[in-house]
């Protein structure tokens, strides 16, 4: 069997197995999908995305990539790939294809960057792993449940071994997987993957994510990349190691010269990506969850600012420098689509250097003090309004998936707000 997989427009693997006897078919026809998949809630609602229910939910077509071909270590027999999706009546990408998305903006970096230069990425994932709790209110639990094991590896913290099992099996699905721990909160964990092209870098991530799901479920647990899972714990985030090099492979972001051995080029990208985090925090932080992860002493980003080998700052520049000179950009949580996260980051950059924008003094000390920088916006409601306002970044993002894309997370604040929680029912009910 061959599965095709693709991403969704939240990130969620879609795909369809195949016998081998049929891929040479596949691969010159395609396979038919219904186009609103990219427009399907988790819960299973079709949201009214143009394209989709109003054009009498039509096909598109999806073409395996081969290239991506990748035998699965957890299932003898079977080999996954990515596909492409296609409008079977044009033959150009479709729209939502977050794939297709990412190609479209890296097609535009040499232009905008002055020259031929590639967005180089490394990916940071956190995710937490949990076990079924028939007494929980969601039925599930955190599994170890342990605290004080951040940054620790073994069985103080991972009583059965997961991360050791799901190490290998990444390893053997070879995307790049460098080395895991355990992070703040029990039952939380942290995978490191090797830096590459930001196409490729995504292409990982996302097949990462579906193997850890993948894997867990093989356990009998449940492993979520959601913002922030449980009260009372911290959120998973995901973070980008940015840097650009030129076509010697030479990292355009070190200047020994400079002050703070940073070149003209990374000061100009950082200053694109504060300016354009409110409309990047829609892409990266893309679910009404997300923003219960934020505020202050969480580590995670609260304000738009940057800072030198600093953790409370949004945009943090490591100490490294040389070929190691990059910017670690923390404003992701790990629910976003690896695909418009890369997406919407190289595009802010790209536009910073394009305007040779200038960044602010760095963040000195502890970044949570609320009047030593902009907020970053507090919902999901206002960060989709920071992204439609931004006409310079959804000029490089295009209209038509920016349109898809708000109406269908909009469409997400319109349900959410319309269902009774629980919390509002033991808010209320036994006093008013």
């Amino acid at each position: 069997m061959v599965r095709v997989i693709y991403p969704d427009l939240i990130g969620a693997d879609r795909g369809r197995d195949i016998l081998v006897g049929h891929l040479p078919s596949a691969c010159a026809h395609g396979l038919s999908f219904c186009r609103a998949v990219y427009h399907t809630s988790p819960q299973g609602d079709v949201v009214p995305v143009a394209g989709g229910l109003d054009a009498g939910l039509p096909d598109v077509s999806v073409r395996p990539d081969l290239s991506t071909l990748q035998a699965l270590p957890w299932e003898p027999g079977v080999a996954w790939c990515l596909g492409d999706t296609f409008d079977p009546a044009t033959g150009e990408p479709v729209a939502e294809s977050p794939r297709a998305l990412l190609r479209r903006v890296l097609g535009g970096v040499e232009e905008h960057a002055g020259g031929a230069v590639t967005p180089v990425v490394g990916p940071e994932l956190e995710y937490f792993l949990c076990e079924a709790d028939p007494a929980a209110p969601s039925g599930w639990s955190v599994y170890g449940g342990a605290t004080g094991n951040v940054y620790s590896a073994g069985r103080r913290g991972d009583p059965d071994g997961h991360l050791l099992r799901t190490l290998r099996s990444l390893d053997q699905l070879g995307i790049g997987v460098i080395a895991g721990n355990h992070e703040f909160d029990g039952g939380q964990f942290e995978i490191n993957l090797g830096h590459s092209d930001a196409l490729d870098a995504a292409d990982r991530a996302f097949r990462f994510k579906a193997a850890v799901k993948e894997t867990a479920r093989r356990e009998g647990r449940l492993a979520t990349f959601m913002a922030k899972p449980f009260n009372g714990l911290g959120g998973s985030g995901f973070h980008l190691h940015v840097s650009l090099v030129d076509g010697a492979g030479r990292n355009v972001f070190e200047d020994a010269g400079a002050p703070d051995g940073l070149s003209a080029t990374a000061r100009h990208a950082i200053a694109g990506l504060l300016r354009h985090a409110p409309a990047l925090s829609a892409l990266l932080n893309p679910t009404i969850n997300s923003y219960k992860r934020f505020g202050p002493d969480t580590l995670a980003p609260w304000l738009i600012d940057w800072g030198l080998d600093n953790r409370s700052a949004m945009l943090r520049i490591p100490p490294e420098r040389g070929a190691g000179t990059r910017v670690e950009l923390r404003l992701g949580d790990a629910s976003a689509n690896p695909y418009l996260v890369m997406a919407g980051a190289v595009a802010a950059l790209l536009l910073g250097i394009r305007d040779k924008s200038e960044p602010p003094a760095p963040l000195e000390g502890y970044g949570y003090q609320e009047d030593s920088a902009p907020r970053l916006p507090g919902t999901l409601g206002a960060a989709l309004d920071a992204l439609a306002a931004d006409e310079a970044l959804t000029g490089l993002l295009g209209t038509e998936f920016t349109d898809a894309f708000l109406t269908y997370k909009r469409n997400e604040i319109e349900r959410f707000q319309q269902h009774v929680t629980e919390w509002e029912f033991t808010e209320y009910a036994f006093l008013i």
